[in-house]
């Protein structure tokens, strides 16, 4: 079942992949003067560009170099430039078609138009490079957002909580120990009573994290009651089994469709990502099965990667659900997508007795870059009232 659904994620990434590019180099080539030098190189900045992504991806699996690194790093901001390249092309595209039948270009274009096209492509490129530099800088500053909260349960121990969660961090080339280091450093500062870490820990591929042995700074994480994970989808993609058990192995407690306790009697549910079935071949139990383990008179926490069917939560006990996986489109206006599939795509949300915050998460996937939002580690100070 895990191969199938590969085959077929892969099969219709490649292809939406090729298309966009051709549609893309097309454009551009039909820009640059039949007669110019330019055209040589210009085939060969775009099948290197183009081609990066996947090249270092697949190289990774065989020789983690330099090289992959390169190949990773370039072509993953040209998934970013890919994206507005797309959209600036397509509006053009738009008013070319629109001016065929309502001229309105004005008459220097019109007179002038392999010059205009040449000069249009410059200008689009220019405009291009600006957007993803500054997604870039807004991706490496992610923002403490701060929620209060307070629950009428009882405690056995301290009345208050703070509670650090850091979704999406995807740990691998792009987010390597440097931006992990400063990811630790900012949920330190925080002073954390406990760290959850709600999914996409690990971007797919193990091996870079364990190249830049960076199970070593995850344990810098200072958490008197301990820091707490649950599986993403990418967890799935590059292999569950083993991105758990290095997880565990440098401080984590993986909580993979299964109850902790903390100190006071607050209770921390995880559930397995829900892809676990396609690509794990296991089902996760259901959430009523959890429960079961749980004295709902105490304050429940509930992570779960992938903010579908919210309502289950809702009436079973559970004060705060966390999530993350949507990214909030990471790159406008993907936004106005993960709007409409997901109830929340990013915020806050109230369902009778339960709390909901959907992360746009702190790190990145693919392009290390966001736009239209910005990366976050959320902070809950959770204050227990008599119940």
């Amino acid at each position: 079942m895990k191969a199938v659904n590969l085959i077929v994620f892969l099969g219709v990434f490649f292809t939406l992949y090729g298309l966009i590019n051709f549609y893309i180099f097309t454009r551009g080539w039909q820009a640059i003067p039949s007669d110019s030098s330019l055209r040589v190189p210009y085939v060969a900045a775009f099948l290197f560009l183009s081609l990066s992504f996947i090249a270092g991806r697949f190289m990774e699996r065989a020789w983690i170099s330099p090289v992959s690194s390169l190949l990773v790093w370039t072509g993953s901001f040209w998934l970013a430039a890919m994206l507005y390249s797309l959209l600036g092309i397509v509006l053009l595209d738009l008013l070319r078609l629109v001016n065929s039948f309502v001229p309105f270009f004005p008459r220097v274009v019109s007179e002038h138009y392999a010059a205009a096209k040449s000069v249009t492509g410059l200008a689009l490129s220019a405009l291009i490079l600006v957007i993803v530099a500054a997604g870039y800088f807004n991706a490496l500053h992610p923002r403490i957002r701060e929620i209060d909260l307070t629950v009428r349960k009882k405690t056995a121990g301290p009345d208050t909580l703070r509670i650090v969660a850091a979704s999406d961090i995807h740990l691998g080339t792009i987010i390597g120990r440097r931006r992990l280091q400063s990811i630790v450093d900012r949920i330190n500062s925080l002073q954390p009573d406990v760290v959850l870490l709600p999914g996409d820990i690990v971007d797919e591929d193990l091996g870079p994290v364990i190249r830049e042995n960076l199970g070593e700074t995850l344990r810098k994480i200072r958490s008197p009651r301990g820091v707490f994970a649950v599986t993403g989808n990418h967890e799935y993609i590059g292999g569950a089994e083993r991105a758990c058990a290095y997880l565990a192995e440098h401080g984590i407690t993986m909580l993979r469709d299964s109850v902790a306790r903390l100190e006071g009697g607050i209770f921390i549910v995880g559930r397995e990502d829900r892809s676990s079935a396609g690509f794990g071949g296991r089902k996760r139990k259901p959430l009523d099965s959890l429960m079961a383990d749980v004295d709902a008179a105490y304050p429940v926490v509930l992570m779960d990667h992938q903010p579908f069917g919210l309502g289950e939560a809702a009436g079973k006990g559970i004060d705060i659900q966390i999530s993350g996986h949507t990214h909030h489109g990471q790159l406008w206006p993907l936004s106005l997508i993960t709007r409409r599939v997901y109830e929340i795509s990013w915020g806050e949300g109230v369902k009778g007795d339960t709390h909901y915050y959907v992360s746009s998460g702190v790190g990145t996937w693919g392009p290390p870059v966001r736009t239209g939002n910005h990366p976050e580690i959320l902070l809950i100070r959770l204050r227990i009232g008599a119940a």
